[in-house]
């Protein structure tokens, strides 16, 4: 397919984009050091500080409606969900991971807004900690790349 690859060399432009972030704020520590690195990566892509709405939440089970409160809200160009899952001795870890997963997807497809989803599912706190930097700017970067996207197809 012909262009398939042409978006890869498109330089991330922020400018102009209004971004709303959701983190969960459970394991503070880890998604403190996600949405310092998303929003370092942001601020880098161009996006203005005053265009960027940084919320928290309790937990990752909680920032799916979150994001789907700003996505009705509206005016955004693209959200991110920042959260830390570490699994622990229950099935508790396979609940939270799937259905805050399930769910951030499920608000990105009713609303055609992209969400970079940098909530994180590790085996330990150590793999987490390894993580965390570059989930984050991972997912500014996402979300730059997609709001891009979707205006070409606008």
């Amino acid at each position: 397919m012909q262009g398939a690859n042409k978006g890869e060399n498109t330089p991330l432009n922020g400018k102009g984009l209004r971004i709303g972030i959701v983190q969960a704020r459970f394991n503070a520590d880890i998604t403190d050091a996600l949405a310092a690195a998303c929003l370092s990566e942001l601020e880098s892509l161009g996006v203005a500080a005053s265009d960027i709405h940084h919320l928290q939440v309790p937990g990752a089970l909680e920032v799916p409606i979150a994001l789907q409160a700003l996505a009705e809200r509206g005016g955004y160009h693209a959200l991110v969900a920042l959260g830390c899952i570490i699994r622990g001795e229950t099935y508790h870890f396979e609940l939270v991971a799937n259905e805050s997963g399930a769910s951030v997807s499920r608000v990105s497809l009713d609303y055609r807004l992209p969400i970079a989803n940098a909530i994180i599912t590790t085996e330990n706190l150590e793999q987490a900690i390894a993580r965390q930097t570059d989930k984050g700017r991972d997912a500014a970067r996402v979300a730059v790349e997609m709001a891009q996207l979707l205006a070409t197809l606008s």
